[in-house]
C-alpha cells in the first residue's frame, strides 16, 4: 500500500480526510494523490444556462482558494504528494483517477450537512472500485493504527476487505476478528486469523450469535467495547448485487464513529 488517493473538496469532512491521509502516507512511506474536484452544478433543466454557468464559477473560485490553503500545508508537511484538478460528479471524478491507487480516502455521512451526499459517493466508489475504500467520519482527528477490528461474515467482500486491510493491519497491537454466527459463513474466521498470521499478524477470534439484533449494531457495539481504531469489512449485503448497497454498509456508512475500511 503505498498509492494513497485523496478527495479534496471544500466541505466539512476534508480536515478528517486529510489528517487520515497524512498519517497513513506516512506511515506506509507512501505517495499521496490528491484530487480537487469541482463537481458540475445539479440543477434542473435542459442545456448548460446562465444559472449553471455561475455555480460552476463560484464552485471554482472556492476550490482554487482551497487548493491553496491545501497546497501550502502539503509543502509544509513530511509526505510525497501530487495533486490534480477535475470538474466532474464527485464520484465520477474519483473513479477515473483510482485506477492506481492503493486505498481511496472518503468520509461516511456528514452529520448535519446533505450535500456532498458523502454516503451516496462512498457507496458508489466502493461498488466499482478496484482499490479499498477508507470513510472516515468527520470527527476524525487523527487515524491511529493499533487497534483494529475485522467484521467477519465469511463471504469475498469479506476477504477482499481482510487483504486489501493487510498493510495497514500490519501496524497493529491487536486486532480481532468478529462475526455474528450464522449457517453462511462461507469462510471461518480462524481461516482468517490463520491466513493474517502468515503474514506475521496475530489475530483474535470472538463470535456472537445475531439473535435479533441488526449487524451493524452488533458490529459498533463490539467496536465501542474492544475501542477500535478503525473497522475492516466487506461492503455488501448477501444477496445484493455488487453495485446494490448493502443494509449493513449503508448504516454503518450513516453513523459509524469509526473509520471504516471496505472493499467489495
Amino acid at each position: 500500500m503505498k498509492n494513497i488517493l485523496l478527495l479534496v473538496h471544500d466541505d466539512h469532512g476534508q480536515e478528517a480526510r486529510l489528517q487520515a491521509a497524512l498519517d497513513i502516507t506516512r506511515a506506509v512511506e507512501g505517495h499521496l494523490t490528491c484530487i480537487d474536484v469541482t463537481p458540475y452544478p445539479l440543477i434542473a433543466g435542459d442545456g448548460f444556462g446562465f444559472a449553471e454557468t455561475v455555480v460552476v464559477l463560484d464552485e471554482r473560485e472556492s476550490e482554487a482558494k482551497n487548493k491553496s490553503v491545501i497546497s501550502d500545508r502539503l509543502s509544509r508537511e513530511d509526505v510525497s504528494w501530487s495533486w490534480i484538478d477535475a470538474m466532474d460528479e464527485i464520484a465520477n471524478a474519483v473513479l477515473d483517477a483510482a485506477d492506481l491507487a492503493d486505498l481511496i480516502i472518503l468520509n461516511r455521512a456528514l452529520d448535519g450537512f446533505p450535500m456532498p451526499d458523502m454516503r451516496d459517493i462512498a457507496s458508489r466508489i466502493v461498488a466499482r472500485a478496484s482499490a479499498p475504500v477508507l470513510a472516515v467520519p468527520e470527527t476524525l482527528e487523527r487515524f491511529e493504527l493499533e487497534r483494529a477490528l475485522v467484521a467477519w461474515d465469511g463471504r469475498p467482500s469479506a476477504a477482499a476487505a481482510l487483504r486489501a486491510a493487510v498493510p495497514l493491519l500490519a501496524f497493529a497491537k491487536e486486532v480481532e476478528i468478529f462475526t455474528a454466527q450464522g449457517p453462511d459463513n462461507h469462510i471461518a474466521p480462524e481461516e482468517a486469523a490463520t491466513y493474517l498470521s502468515r503474514h506475521g499478524i496475530k489475530a483474535n477470534v470472538r463470535k456472537t450469535d445475531i439473535g435479533k439484533f441488526h449487524a451493524d449494531f452488533l458490529i459498533s457495539d463490539e467496536a465501542t467495547m474492544f475501542r477500535a481504531d478503525y473497522m475492516v469489512m466487506g461492503a455488501y449485503g448477501r444477496g445484493r448485487l455488487r453495485e446494490t448497497f448493502g443494509g449493513t454498509t449503508k448504516n454503518l456508512l450513516t453513523e459509524s464513529k469509526f473509520p471504516l475500511l471496505m472493499s467489495h
